[in-house]
């Protein structure tokens, strides 16, 4: 089975094929169009541009599978969270959905992305390392290296692959 992976970021690339290993699929990645902004600033932009990133990368790929990953964040009471959105789609239209874990970010930042900075532009000021979005993301700096961005995305890569599974073993009773 072809997979599609609609995007070329390492964090998520390997969050899918580290997942997905033992599965025997091939994986295609390919920079795919999230088409929401850059920063995307709810639960909906954000699952917006995780579905997008799917739909095209099945596009471009003629995959039997294509995973789309978004991050973005989500105003709250409790301030600006981090959020996570994955979506998983088929080449006859099926579609599964799922959300990572949520935490706030320090006010500092915060308020540099509601000023319109990017988050990833914002990480690379507060670490010096213009690639964190590549590794350990903001969750991996703010969690003490606790949680990672590839496994946060893994844990969305493992929710959607096995709503899949599911559905199939479903179909078949």
């Amino acid at each position: 089975m072809i997979v599609a992976i609609g995007t070329k970021n390492p964090a998520k690339v390997h969050a899918v094929q580290d997942s997905l290993i033992r599965e025997g699929h091939t994986f295609i990645s390919v920079k795919a169009k999230s088409g929401v902004s850059g920063q995307p600033f709810s639960d909906n932009e954000t699952l917006e541009g995780a579905r997008n990133r799917a739909k095209h990368a099945l596009a471009m790929t003629g995959a039997d599978l294509a995973f789309g990953l978004e991050g973005g964040v989500q105003e709250t009471e409790s301030g600006l969270l981090l959020c996570n959105w994955g979506v998983l789609s088929h080449k006859e239209g099926a579609e599964w959905i799922a959300s990572g874990a949520k935490f706030p970010l320090p006010e500092q930042v915060a308020n540099r992305l509601r000023q319109g900075d990017e988050l990833g532009t914002v990480m690379a000021d507060v670490t010096g390392d213009i690639h964190t979005r590549k590794k350990e993301g903001a969750i991996g700096i703010y969690t003490g290296g606790w949680v990672s961005r590839k496994e946060l995305f893994t844990h969305i890569v493992r929710l959607l692959y096995g709503q899949y599974v599911t559905s199939l073993v479903q179909a078949r009773h």
